[in-house]
């Protein structure tokens, strides 16, 4: 008989861990200026978007896949013109040189106009209206990149097709974790039951392996795999690193390659799995013991951002790198005392790390947030732990959790509200 709770909580990790072809904000955009497109049945001559600042800071510098373009105007643009809303965070899946066309001259006809939301009701919030004559439709993603909350056409409040099912697929607050919850869980789940994260590893995996071979973002993956050979030798770290960052590279540099996402992030999916999975090559170990540590940290990764939220000033690779920490710590044959400290580790060095939109230099910040999941692993196997008498360190370990979002969540909105006004005042 099945485990009632082991299946809420594998609902919920697939939920969380889907594919995404491009960052997930200007590709949620995308989704959403697709779906009023859709309501309206015809092409838009105008469309205004209302957007929360996180969603504007995290799509301003990085890549839109298949265009060589950077920013929300033309992702927009391809949202109209051969987006599908059916296709999820793939809705760009379509991308061919003559939309490219066509979306360069409607940014160029000035048809779009981009405003910041001030006081939107949550941090992830899109508002789309688009119009054609005399029709108009209206579209609103709001609290998670693929939920819509109202939808309209020509004043009319359309009726969502299952808007139960949409709610409860969105909403990952669904099963409320804890740190001995998910171990327990990532240890004793039938391995059949978690063997699809394989795929989602080799997934992220294959998208580095595009970037090593290619030119993406600031090619430091490449530099790392090449020039690190000196600096770290032939050896575990800098096959973490390269190959993390790859991914990273390819990702932000607007590579059309799909990334297994975590709770709505590319990077947090590509930095919670591919130093786990590079870590398992090295070591040899079978696939049951790479699907468990997966589980551990894919799950780690999503009951952290259960309090922290969809989007904050809390850059997401702490939060998925203190998930593969995690990961790695079951491939090292450790048990949860050293999950638990590792994860303490974790949250001594690299809280208060800032979020400063999404763009090619996250591979640099998720390059820092391996090293220190390597490093924050191998002092927990060695049975040292930051204590209770050090900064934000609690002895419990879902109040040291606690603590970090609450930071990420609170103290550090002021500092969110700055980084945005840099990059939007920047000469």
């Amino acid at each position: 008989m099945k485990n009632p709770l082991y299946t809420q909580i594998i609902d919920l990790i697939k939920r969380e861990v889907v594919p995404a072809i491009g960052c997930t904000e200007p590709v949620a955009v995308a989704l959403c200026v697709a779906k009023a497109t859709e309501i309206l049945g015809k092409l838009p001559e105008e469309i205004t978007l209302r957007l929360s600042g996180n969603i504007i800071k995290n799509a301003m510098g990085v890549g839109i896949p298949g265009t060589g373009m950077i920013g929300l105007p033309i992702a927009v643009a391809l949202g109209a013109i051969c987006g599908k809303s059916e296709y999820g965070l793939e809705v760009l899946r379509d991308v061919n040189p003559s939309a490219i066309e066509k979306g360069k001259n409607m940014i160029e006809e000035g048809r779009i106009k981009i405003l910041h939301h001030k006081t939107p009701p949550c941090n992830l919030y899109i508002e789309v209206d688009v119009t054609a004559g005399d029709e108009t439709a209206r579209a609103v993603i709001s609290g998670a990149h693929t939920r819509f909350v109202a939808l309209e056409k020509n004043g009319k409040s359309l009726e969502r097709e299952a808007t139960g099912a949409e709610e409860k697929a969105e909403n990952n607050d669904s099963v409320r974790l804890d740190m001995k919850m998910v171990y327990d869980f990532a240890m004793n789940v039938p391995l059949q039951d978690i063997e699809f994260l394989l795929e989602a590893g080799w997934m992220n995996r294959d998208a580095a392996r595009l970037a090593l071979r290619e030119d993406y973002g600031h090619g430091l993956g490449k530099v790392i795999r090449d020039q690190g050979l000196y600096f770290f030798g032939d050896t575990p770290i800098r096959h973490l690193l390269a190959m993390t960052s790859a991914a990273c590279d390819a990702r932000m540099g607007g590579a059309t390659v799909p990334v297994m996402s975590n709770s709505g992030s590319g990077n947090q999916g590509i930095t919670a799995t591919l130093p786990v999975v590079c870590y398992a090559e090295e070591v040899g170990a079978s696939d049951e013991q790479l699907a468990r540590a997966l589980a551990l940290s894919s799950l780690t990764s999503i009951y952290i951002k259960q309090s922290l939220g969809r989007l904050s000033a809390l850059c997401g690779c702490v939060v998925a790198s203190t998930g593969a920490s995690a990961g790695l710590i079951h491939l090292m044959g450790g048990g949860y005392h050293e999950v638990c400290s590792a994860i303490k580790n974790m949250v001594a060095n690299l809280t208060g790390m800032i979020c400063d939109g999404a763009k090619p230099a996250c591979a640099m910040k998720i390059t820092s947030g391996v090293s220190t999941a390597l490093l924050s692993a191998l002092l927990a196997m060695n049975g040292k732990c930051v204590t209770s008498q050090e900064g934000i360190i609690s002895d419990d370990i879902d109040t040291t959790i606690h603590n970090l979002t609450s930071i990420g969540r609170e103290a550090m909105t002021e500092t969110d509200h700055l980084v945005l006004d840099i990059m939007v005042n920047k000469e």
